[in-house]
């Protein structure tokens, strides 16, 4: 019998709790979810169509690792129009979601020992990703006071001049909503340049803002072309999780490294979800729009309810679809709450140390979850923390 096969790298990778959490909501009939990152909505039918449009036309084959020249071409014209970022076929990798995109970037860009800044709290696939490689994650604290904005104080001080290699960021953010101001994004544009980093900008979220909020990509900024790597999905924006699709624009140098790794990965995005999501790309955008609709209506809701129930305190996220109250009045840790609202209310929401240290003492609830459900599991929450603060 083999022993000690694990290796090292895979056995010091942070315990999550997010499959804990969604497989009792999934086994528990009585458990209402407001955990997951993935939209509620099924793929709109027009979507649905044409996959089986392009099944018919026996889309079932490889494609290039880079991804095909019709799809890049409808993303080149995206970019251009909607982001504000010009680039060539030389500059696009299309990739098997973004998250892949996220892991080739950083293959290709760091070694062993250097330094990846990252923000905390976070999306919580980008310090496993870095410590996968054996690279060095460099949190950068984010705090509510300052609407979860990357400061850029804050990335000087942790920052290891010479071994510091990137900077990963996300705007519209996971977990907390954050878009990113333009003042913002001209700082840390000014600190890469400065300190010659590549910034991997998690874009996954771009349709969906809300109230004022305008999405701006840091690579449409002067002189950012050859500093950023943006990465977009169509989980998101188009409900097409299961399409397992994504892409990659930025410098060629680093493009070309990506697709000549991508064959040693998962040598191409699956055909079918291409063809399909060059069609959402070209097709009709009424469904972009209401599904954006339906979530601005539940976080409205989402965030008045939490702040009337004494003890929550949440600021408006003005992207994305999730709410990250403060519940650290409750006296408990954010794994401890979310244990205890399990438990009590029978409502599964995530520990906000899920997403990072300095997500302590707070937690976050998607509102990727029907309208009327938020409302009943909301219900639960009020009725069972009203027992904490008698």
């Amino acid at each position: 019998m083999l022993r000690n096969i694990i290796s090292e790298r895979q056995e010091e990778l942070p315990v999550s709790t997010i499959g804990k959490f969604l497989k009792i909501a999934a086994e528990s009939k009585d458990i209402i979810s407001l955990g997951p990152g993935e939209p509620d909505f099924d793929s709109p039918p027009h979507i649905i169509e044409a996959a089986k449009k392009h099944l018919d036309e026996r889309y079932t084959h490889y494609s290039p690792p880079g991804g095909r020249y019709g799809f890049k071409e409808a993303i080149i014209k995206k970019l251009k129009k909607e982001n504000g970022i010009s680039v060539g076929h030389e500059n696009i990798i299309v990739t098997t979601g973004s998250t892949e995109a996220i892991l080739l970037a950083l293959m290709c860009t760091v070694d062993p020992g250097e330094g990846v800044l990252i923000p905390d709290p976070g999306f919580l696939a980008y310090k496993p990703s870095v410590e996968i490689l054996n690279g060095m994650p460099l949190c950068v604290p984010l705090y509510e006071k300052n609407n979860f904005e990357i400061d850029v104080e804050k990335m000087e001080k942790v920052i290891i001049p010479e071994k510091t290699r990137a900077l990963i960021m996300c705007t519209p953010s996971n977990p907390t909503g954050t878009v990113f101001s333009k003042k913002a994004l001209e700082e840390i544009a000014d600190f890469a340049r400065e300190h010659d980093l590549l910034v991997i900008s998690d874009e996954a979220y771009e349709k969906l803002v809300y109230d004022d909020a305008r999405h701006i990509s840091i690579g449409s900024l002067n002189g950012m072309e050859n500093y950023v790597m943006t990465l977009h999905s169509f989980s998101k924006t188009y409900a097409m999780a299961g399409f397992r699709v994504g892409y990659a624009a930025g410098p060629e140098e680093i493009v070309k490294a990506m697709t000549k790794l991508h064959i040693f990965t998962t040598l191409c995005a699956p055909t079918i979800s291409q063809v399909t999501a060059m069609d959402a790309l070209k097709g009709d955008q009424k469904c972009v729009e209401t599904m954006r609709r339906e979530y601005d209506r539940r976080r409205r809701m989402i965030v008045k309810r939490l702040n009337e129930i004494p003890g929550f305190s949440c600021t408006t996220p003005k992207g994305a679809f999730y709410a990250f109250p403060n519940v650290k009045s409750f006296g408990m840790k954010s794994l401890a709450f979310s244990e205890w609202i399990l438990k009590n209310a029978k409502v599964a929401v995530l520990p906000g140390t899920e997403f990072g240290k300095f997500g302590e003492g707070y937690i976050r609830l998607s509102y990727a979850t029907a309208y009327d459900l938020i409302e009943k599991a909301l219900d639960r929450i009020e009725n069972a923390v009203k027992k904490l603060k008698k």
